[in-house]
């Protein structure tokens, strides 16, 4: 996910999207740890694309004040 994709969200979209990912990175950790995942890079992957909404969700509430 692209961070310039990011920047045109809202604020509620980007919590929103920050829960969908952390479903999805609970999701791919269970099929983890039950031998179903096959590509582990997706893990790394989408814990990058988490920060990345983080820093943007932190950014966007610091320039509000």
């Amino acid at each position: 996910m692209k961070v310039s994709e990011l920047r045109t969200l809202e604020v509620n979209e980007l919590i929103a999207k920050d829960k969908e990912l952390n479903k999805e990175l609970f999701n791919l950790s269970f099929q983890l740890h039950t031998g179903r995942l096959e590509n582990t890079a997706k893990l790394a992957a989408l814990r990058k694309d988490i920060a990345r909404v983080k820093t943007l969700i932190r950014e966007t509430r610091v320039e509000r004040g």
